[in-house]
C-alpha cells in the first residue's frame, strides 16, 4: 500500500504488509491494518481519498470483507485487471522487485517466520535506503517527509 495525494504525486513508500501460507482476505486485513497503524504512528494518520490499496485481482483482494475495510478507512482499491500486468504497474514493479531481489535467490525458505523477517528487513532498507529514481534519487521515506514539510509551509500570495 502506498500514500498518494492524487497519485499524480507520488513515491514508492511501503507502509503495509504481511505474509502467508495461505491466500486468504486475512493476510490482507492484516496488511491494511499495518499501513493503518503505521500512518498514526508516523503522526500522518489516513485522510479519505490519500491513500490506495495496489492489488491484482485475487480473491484475497476482491472480497466483500476488504472491500468494506477498505471503504470504512477512507482507502481507494486499486485492482488490476485479469492477466493485465501493465494495469496495476506500480505495484507490479514493486512486488516484482521483491520477489527478484528477496524471494527467488534464497528459494528454499523453510518457515513463514524465515519469510516474515527477511521481507520486514527488505521493506526497512527499501523504504529508507533504496535511491528511487523516479523521485529524485532518494529513498521513499525521506521524498514523503519533503512533502509534508513543504505541504506544512504557509503559502504565499501577491497581489497585483
Amino acid at each position: 500500500m502506498r500514500r498518494s495525494p492524487n497519485w499524480r504525486q507520488s513515491w514508492d513508500r511501503i507502509v503495509g504488509w504481511s505474509a502467508a501460507t495461505v491466500k486468504e482476505t486475512v493476510f490482507v486485513l492484516d496488511a491494511l491494518e499495518m499501513a493503518i497503524w503505521q500512518r498514526d504512528r508516523d503522526q500522518q494518520p489516513v485522510q479519505a481519498g490519500e491513500l490506495i490499496h495496489h492489488s491484482d485481482a485475487g480473491s484475497q483482494y476482491t472480497s466483500f470483507k476488504l472491500a468494506e475495510h477498505l471503504q470504512a478507512a477512507g482507502i481507494a482499491a486499486s485492482i488490476g485487471s485479469v492477466g493485465d500486468a501493465y494495469d496495476n504497474a506500480l505495484m507490479e514493479s514493486t512486488i516484482g522487485l521483491y520477489k527478484t531481489e528477496l524471494i527467488k535467490p534464497r528459494r528454499s525458505w523453510k518457515t513463514l517466520s524465515q519469510v516474515e523477517l527477511a521481507t520486514a528487513e527488505w521493506v526497512d532498507w527499501y523504504n529508507h535506503q533504496r535511491l528511487h529514481g523516479e523521485i529524485g534519487h532518494v529513498p521513499p521515506v525521506e521524498y514523503e517527509a519533503n512533502y509534508y514539510t513543504e505541504r506544512a509551509k504557509p503559502q504565499v500570495t501577491t497581489t497585483v
